[in-house]
């Protein structure tokens, strides 16, 4: 089996199943354990996977289908038609670069005078044209994976900026651990991003509770609102609830 066909197959399996594990691949593909962790660093550059420990989760881009699907990723548009609500009727919102920010850009509503601020190019793209959208696209080294642009003239930008609303993806939630990503260039950004709003949202699809990454950038006490699926598990999202922050299942 070729790299693209096996990689193929652990994308398929992702989907079917919800999430990946290294040793199940490894035997059932006949190849060896640090094979699958090359493919599933591979898919998560694409953003075809989101790697979590031993194994890894799907992850659909809002707007795109990946080979062989018919539908998006249903849950995040839920999440976004949630976060609409916490939209202001006029002012400035600060975007992030994950895919339910994506999934919320898409879904902005016409008939307000919104200025934008993202680190997303993704997000930037989807905004470009929209009528009554003011977009300001933060500078900044751009990171292949995420595609969000990071480092020191992202973060120096962000403290000249004051926004009504932050909406950030987070790559784990856990009362424990908080906020985290699994890059601490971006980990600055969403920390330098919720300093500089009034509120924060944090846009999180039920995988992202199932792991903690590397980098952290908030507490739980940092949230205004966290808006997640119905996957969410109901005495979870009671718990993160009193750590902080109001949460919509959605």
């Amino acid at each position: 089996m070729f790299a693209t066909e096996r990689q193929q197959a652990i994308v398929d399996q992702a989907h079917a199943m919800g999430r990946v594990d290294v040793l199940t691949l490894a035997h059932e593909l006949q190849v060896t354990p640090e094979t699958i962790r090359r493919d599933l660093r591979s898919l998560e550059r694409r953003r075809l996977v989101r790697r979590t420990y031993g194994g890894a989760v799907p992850v659909e881009w809002p707007g795109s289908e990946r080979p062989g699907s018919e539908r998006p990723d249903r849950e995040l548009d839920r999440i976004a038609r949630a976060a609409v609500a916490e939209l202001p009727q006029e002012g400035a919102v600060l975007l992030d670069s994950g895919p339910a920010s994506a999934a919320l850009a898409r879904l902005l509503p016409g008939g307000r005078e919104l200025t934008v601020v993202t680190n997303g190019l993704p997000v930037a793209v989807l905004l470009a044209e929209r009528a009554g959208i003011t977009l300001h696209v933060l500078g900044g080294r751009t990171q292949a994976r995420s595609l969000a642009t990071v480092a020191r003239w992202t973060q120096q930008a962000l403290t000249d900026i004051f926004v009504d609303v932050a909406f950030l993806d987070a790559g784990g939630v856990s009362v424990e651990r908080g906020l985290t990503t699994p890059d601490r260039a971006e980990a600055a950004v969403k920390r330098a991003m919720m300093a500089s709003a009034r509120r924060t949202v944090v846009l999180a699809d039920h995988t992202t509770f199932a792991t903690d990454t590397v980098a952290r950038f908030g507490d739980l006490a940092d949230v205004d609102v966290l808006i997640s699926g119905t996957a969410l598990d109901p005495g979870l999202a009671a718990e993160i609830g009193r750590a902080g922050p109001r949460v919509v299942r959605a």
